[in-house]
């Protein structure tokens, strides 16, 4: 046990901090547009949704890409790994310019998408416009570093997004509000103070590439030269997850357009509780991540009792530590209702939204180390994709959308309904778990 909870320490801890730094970058954003105003608040929450489904794309072609770098760094194959990592990389930026040209060619009617106000739809293709010309940026600089986690290398990933987030936070504070001078730019000053965040990693991100790593690095022949056979393997594991992870960014995007479509109480309510659910899901999102790793490397080197044992212990974990996460956050609920510029109307739904939130995120903290972390590392990714998708889309997208626009029912059964896809889904990843179908080695 005391080996275990070291590696846990030094892998699970670090990524969690590194989605506590991703999850404060977006806090920061709607603390300070909440200061501004419900519409600013919603208007900028709204429009990052576009950059949201994109890192989503990102995250599940890295993540489909590291079962098969972690399983390979068990065997220590240093060149398939940077194969791989160079295939990916070239996706996850292709991905970013796609999102790009999207954001800049049809930013109204991507904001029609999530609201019908038109003040709304306005500043949020203003701050699409220059937010933007991040997205190649953020899919190269967050793709290498979500495949350096698999082969247990996190520092780089955590200094990196620690400086982003504190760059982030005071340009949004001199941006925002017009500090030092300069003219008070709202929504636009949030989009600036991302874009400037992003160019600096990627700047980071290439000077450890090209000047201290020296043992897995993305090499450019590789970009386009690929083997037919590991392309077969990466197409076959990370198109699952691929579609797995876009279209649950999608259904999450769904949701926020159907409360959107609400009204602005509702849509602003919902944009804290992204971020409150990010919050408590943190530590949980970083050991399903090192749960993938851990596995992985255990399955590649043959220890399938070991990888049986990580498993476990990684589930369990992540139920104690989101239970506690979700019981600070029922009792301070009312505190961070209060701490927020809403309206009587939004404070409400945030109140009724959090309590749900706190039941929600328990039968997560299950299903997200078993789906992103036990079953993907052993290479059982469709499984995945089809509980993913069919709960959100056919369970819970479904019967929100049913109670909002045929039914007519008001915002708070909408929300209820909007969140049972995880009540759905824990049985079935629960069923997956216990069967082992999932313990196999994908490598060559």
């Amino acid at each position: 046990m005391k080996d275990f909870l070291k590696i846990v320490f030094g892998l699970a801890f670090p990524i969690a901090i590194q989605n506590l730094i991703n999850t404060g970058v977006t806090t920061a954003d709607v603390v300070m547009l909440g200061m501004v105003g419900e519409t600013a608040l919603s208007s900028g929450s709204l429009a990052g949704q576009v950059q949201f489904v994109m890192g989503l794309m990102v995250f599940g072609m890295t993540s489909g890409a590291s079962v098969l770098t972690a399983q390979y760094w068990g065997k220590r194959d240093i060149d398939t790994i940077e194969r791989v990592f160079s295939m990916t990389l070239c996706f996850a930026l292709t991905a970013g310019l796609a999102f790009f040209a999207a954001a800049e060619c049809f930013p109204r009617q991507l904001m029609h998408i999530f609201s019908s106000e038109e003040e709304i739809i306005a500043n949020g293709a203003a701050y699409l416009r220059i937010v933007a010309f991040g997205y190649p940026l953020s899919a190269f600089s967050t793709g290498y570093l979500y495949l350096m986690r698999s082969i247990e290398r996190v520092k780089i990933g955590t200094a990196v997004l620690a400086g982003s987030l504190i760059l982030n936070v005071i340009l949004n504070a001199v941006l925002i509000f017009g500090l030092f001078g300069i003219p008070a730019m709202g929504v636009r000053g949030a989009a600036l103070a991302t874009l400037l965040s992003r160019c600096y990693e990627i700047l980071v991100v290439l000077f450890y590439i090209w000047k201290i790593n020296r043992q897995v690095r993305p090499r450019f022949r590789y970009f386009f030269h690929w083997n037919p056979l590991l392309f077969k393997d990466f197409m076959v594991l990370a198109v699952p997850v691929v579609l797995n992870e876009t279209l649950w960014g999608a259904g999450m995007s769904a949701n926020a357009a159907v409360l959107g479509q609400l009204g602005s109480a509702a849509a602003a309510a919902n944009s804290v509780v992204r971020v409150i659910r990010e919050l408590i899901m943190v530590m949980s999102m970083g050991l399903s991540a090192a749960t993938a790793v851990l596995v992985g490397k255990a399955i590649g080197e043959k220890q399938m009792d070991q990888a049986k044992l990580y498993a476990r212990r990684m589930i369990g974990l992540s139920f104690i530590v989101t239970f506690c996460a979700s019981t600070v956050i029922f009792f301070l609920r009312g505190t961070i209702t209060n701490a927020l510029s809403l309206g009587a109307e939004a404070r409400g739904y945030l109140l009724f939204m959090l309590t749900i939130l706190c039941f929600y995120a328990l039968c997560q903290s299950i299903t997200c180390p078993v789906i992103v972390g036990v079953l993907r590392a052993g290479g059982d990714t469709r499984f995945g994709l089809l509980v993913e998708a069919g709960t959100l889309w056919c369970g819970s997208i479904l019967l929100g959308s049913l109670g909002a626009f045929v039914f007519h029912l008001s915002v708070r059964p909408v929300a209820v309904l909007l969140m049972t896809d995880e009540f759905i889904k824990f049985p079935l990843a629960f069923w997956r778990y216990r069967s082992k179908i999932w313990l196999k080695d994908v490598t060559r």
